[in-house]
């Protein structure tokens, strides 16, 4: 009988604007039997570079950068390398960001809060080409395309454009007009004509509406 032969390693890279984060994936990595350190990045720009100079097997970003969001990262190495499969992490529960991930061009999204196993699980499941989400977030949308509703968002919010969503999610937090320009260096006129198209997405007429509704949302999706 042939032996089996022993699965290839996987060189994982990861995009992560935390050193102590970075770190840590890599020690992770190092000491996972069947994965590979590939390299790191601590922002968007370098990332993209590194990407087309030395693409890995499984790309591991953060959806929080410093220069852009992790998001229209995934969406620019989706068209540079469209190919390479991508995970989405973050601090966040997946009901915010999972969808989100998976539309942008990621083939699975982790908390950070996840345990060692369930991060080696998913990296290996994306690198063979797989859907890596928490087993809640499988059993949404499955529901989903079984009740004939896989075109229709499971969430309203997830039609906004990830520039509006950022706006929104800023909003829940409690952001002025001001503080949302200086967070995403845009001009306050911006921030009101995303303003303007998150309401008529949702289906609002008053911004207080929408601050209501940004708060109440982003509290009922803030991990317990």
């Amino acid at each position: 009988m042939t032996p089996t032969p022993p699965p290839a390693t996987k060189r994982i890279a990861i995009v992560d604007d935390h050193t102590m984060m970075r770190e840590g994936w890599r020690l992770f990595i190092e000491n996972s039997p069947d994965l590979a350190y590939a390299w790191m990045a601590g922002d968007a720009a370098e990332a993209v570079s590194k990407v087309d100079a030395d693409t890995p097997d499984v790309l591991v970003v953060d959806i929080s950068l410093p220069d852009r969001s992790g998001l229209e990262l995934i969406k620019d190495i989706r068209q540079l390398r469209p190919k390479l499969p991508m995970i989405a992490i973050s601090m966040h529960d997946e009901k915010m960001y999972a969808q989100r991930a998976l539309r942008a061009g990621a083939r699975g999204y982790l908390m950070k809060s996840a345990p060692q196993k369930e991060l080696e699980q998913a990296l290996h499941r994306v690198a063979a080409g797989e859907i890596a989400v928490s087993a809640e977030m499988s059993d949404e949308i499955l529901k989903a395309f079984s009740a004939g509703t896989a075109a229709r968002a499971l969430d309203p919010v997830s039609e906004l454009s990830t520039r509006e969503f950022k706006v929104f999610i800023l909003i829940g937090q409690g952001k002025t007009t001001g503080q949302i320009a200086e967070v995403m260096e845009i001009s306050t006129k911006t921030v009101d004509v995303h303003k303007m198209n998150i309401r008529t997405k949702l289906a609002m007429n008053e911004t207080s509406e929408l601050a209501y509704f940004a708060i109440r949302w982003s509290e009922g999706n803030k991990t317990t």
